[in-house]
């Protein structure tokens, strides 16, 4: 068959979708009015195909909501029968068991008309950080999480649904930022469809079938030739995911298949789904094996449904890594975003090279901050922080980074600006990171106080918080160590990371982020790179001599060669203590 489009104009156009979809990403960075969304970027656009396959999305994308989305979104698009749309239509849905996996996840979604017909579909999701319901972790039911909003029409040819607009303002805590966030997501897919009507009209194109054809089609051969490299065979892992105290922890087995071109994941045998929010949604357990799967085998071809094709997820219904309605999943990152790094584990039996160790921003902390301040205004804010990345076997991890989630840390300024409480520390911990030849990222410790002065916010302030590693640190890989662990502390003492913490007006929170796992033997790295290290104050000088066997000189700060190489020689001499460990 003859190609639809020459190599170099199919290159244009491709680069044209994803510039598109880059632009309405934009529209959300200055429209956008909740923090969340502007500072730590939490939200997806993207468009399809008429026919519901994903075509484009964002360069920032977030891994949990596209992967869903990828899967949602035709199904949505399929749901409705083609010859309902107007232009102008406008839908909204935040179904956890459609999408991406909580009611935080809003979806704004409208079709695309050229020529008098329906061509393609923009779509995009928000974390809003406000939903309504009870903020914390230990919910039994979705019920109790905020305002579920089934598929329904916002704008109906362009005429807006005043009752739903009523229906979340009146069930959320600060409704001018929700409605404001959700004209945003409108604004972004307004740009998404105009910019495609003039990308169909410069290039006299009909319609998007061709072009969609060519692109998914060429995706899905570059994934498949990546997969073929990987010899046959079924590779195993399995991870412990800690519960709250005194429930007992979760299970996640995975089988993971290579066969010719294809990836067959097998989670027979998780957990089954439980009483608290961690519970994950079928499409958002799929969005993070697909994480993983894009990232080892074809790491730079855009996203888009071909991506897709090769990897087939088989999650046992009823267990956590494939809910049944009606169970709690607000806090479905502290177990779905181990997904990734349970697929690395398995897979680093065929191509050690191309995973990481565990990492610390594995799950990623979300606080959820709200109350009233001393004037009775309610405020509402949400930060999401990371940990210390895992080291590869040829770079160390980065800080402080939301892996696999691809968020970004929001700035103490605009914190303290949105917010009545203030930030008294933010630092990175030393030695936090774990020892390898390649070295773990370094956690951080973040301070918090609420005044107590004429600034001081009307009691209580709530503080939800989703995460995890405070029991069992993110693991190393050949011989690398673990990284810390997570800590949540309220005036000092242990808190519960798990529930709903309310404070008063003076009460001090330090929350400590887990470091990232190490990646080789720490006696192989070189005592050079240790030295700098030290020097950086990412490593004590304790640590450079029993974990690295480097030794430094505590004065000049300078390395001592023959001094390293004899401590070298005597940690090898030394019996390894037995360990053990939970986590995997």
């Amino acid at each position: 068959m003859v190609p639809a489009f020459d190599p170099i104009t199919l290159e244009i156009l491709w680069r044209r979708l994803i510039s598109i979809v880059d632009e309405a990403d934009s529209t959300v960075a200055r429209t956008a009015f909740s923090s969340l969304l502007r500072d730590a970027h939490d939200y997806t656009c993207m468009f399809t195909d008429r026919r519901g396959r994903e075509l484009a999305q964002g360069s920032f994308a977030t891994p949990g909501q596209s992967g869903a989305m990828a899967l949602g979104i035709k199904n949505l698009v399929n749901k409705i029968p083609v010859e309902s749309h107007k232009p102008n239509d406008i839908y909204i849905t935040n179904d956890p068991w459609a999408l991406a996996g909580h009611l935080n996840d809003v979806c704004v979604m409208s079709p695309i008309f050229y020529k008098g017909k329906v061509t393609a579909f923009t779509a995009c999701v928000f974390h809003h950080s406000d939903i309504g319901g009870r903020v914390a972790s230990d919910n039994h039911e979705v019920f109790e999480e905020g305002l579920f909003i089934p598929l329904v029409k916002l704008y109906d040819g362009g005429i807006l649904n005043e009752a739903v607009m009523d229906m979340i303002r009146w069930n959320v805590r600060t409704p001018e930022e929700v409605t404001g966030d959700i004209r945003s997501q409108i604004a972004a897919n307004h740009v998404c469809a105009e910019k495609i009507v003039q990308m169909l009209e410069d290039n006299g194109l009909d319609d998007l079938d061709d072009l969609a054809d060519e692109v998914i089609g060429r995706t899905e051969k570059s994934m498949r030739a990546g997969i073929q490299k990987v010899p046959d065979g079924v590779y195993r892992s399995q991870g412990i995911v800690e519960q709250m105290k005194g429930k007992e922890d979760i299970l996640i087995k995975a089988a993971v298949e290579v066969k010719g071109s294809d990836i067959i994941v097998d989670l027979k045998g998780s957990s089954p789904q439980v009483n608290w929010g961690g519970n994950v949604v079928f499409n958002f357990t799929y969005a993070y094996v697909h994480m993983a799967v894009k990232s080892i085998f074809d790491p730079d071809i855009p996203n888009n449904d071909g991506c897709a094709a090769p990897i087939t997820l088989k999650a046992p219904e009823g267990t956590v890594v494939n809910c049944r309605f009606p169970a709690a999943v607000a806090a479905r990152m502290q177990i779905g975003h181990f997904m990734t790094e349970i697929i690395y584990r398995a897979l680093s039996k065929a191509i050690p090279g191309r995973v990481i160790a565990a990492s610390g921003g594995t799950p990623a902390t979300m606080n959820v901050f709200y109350g009233r301040r001393n004037n009775g205004k309610p405020w509402h804010s949400v930060i999401i922080r990371g940990g210390g990345m895992g080291a590869s076997s040829t770079t160390d991890g980065h800080h402080v980074a939301i892996f696999p989630a691809n968020g970004a840390n929001t700035p103490v300024e605009i914190f303290e600006s949105d917010t009545p409480l203030i930030v008294e520390k933010r630092e990175l911990l030393s030695d936090s990171g774990g020892p390898g030849k390649m070295k773990g990222g370094l956690g951080r410790r973040v301070v918090f106080r609420i005044p107590d002065d004429k600034y001081a916010p009307q009691p209580p302030v709530n503080l939800g918080i989703q995460s995890g590693r405070y029991r069992y640190p993110p693991e190393g890989l050949f011989g690398g160590k673990h990284g810390s662990k997570a800590q949540f502390l309220v005036n000092g003492k242990p808190g519960n990371p798990y529930g709903l913490t309310q404070l008063s007006p003076g009460d001090v929170i330090t929350m400590d982020a887990a470091g990232g796992g190490g990646y080789g033997d720490p006696l192989k790295r070189d005592p050079e790179t240790v030295e700098q290290d030290v020097i950086e104050g990412y490593v004590s000088l304790k640590k450079a001599r029993e974990e690295y066997g480097v030794v430094i000189n505590p004065k000049t700060r300078k390395l001592d060669l023959e001094a390293t190489e004899k401590q070298r020689q005597a940690i090898k001499r030394t019996p390894k203590k037995a360990t053990r460990s939970k986590k995997q």
